[in-house]
């Protein structure tokens, strides 16, 4: 089994990304099954999701539009609306991983990510 964790990092204020809710959902032949939801902490983390299986097809889905809709970004955008409403980072557990740290740096008009360690 594979343990997931990420981190969210608002760029445009420079500072973690609090309350963002946060799915973990695996690929199947039915479509996406989810197997667990979280938000970021104070510091931006999320390290209770589930561990998973190599070899699966996974999916971490960030609800970065109610991330934004809190008091502190209402004017992030010029309409209050998030160019991306969620971000969602597809990926393959590798074998003999023990775990994956997939870090999501975001602002109101992009976002990067990558493998952390």
């Amino acid at each position: 089994m594979t343990g997931i964790s990420t981190h969210v990092l608002d760029t445009s204020l420079g500072r973690p990304a609090e309350g963002v809710p946060v799915e973990l959902a695996l690929n199947t032949e039915g479509g996406w099954t989810v197997l667990g939801t979280s938000a970021t902490d104070s510091d931006g983390r999320v390290k209770d999701l589930p561990a998973v299986e190599a070899g699966s097809v996974v999916r971490l889905r960030f609800d970065v539009a109610a991330y934004h809709r809190s008091a502190d970004h209402a004017a992030a955008a010029s309409d209050g609306t998030p160019f991306f409403p969620e971000v969602s980072i597809v990926f393959t557990v590798a074998p003999a991983q023990h775990h994956y740290h997939v870090p999501l740096l975001l602002n109101p008009f992009g976002y990067s990510v990558y493998r952390g360690s």
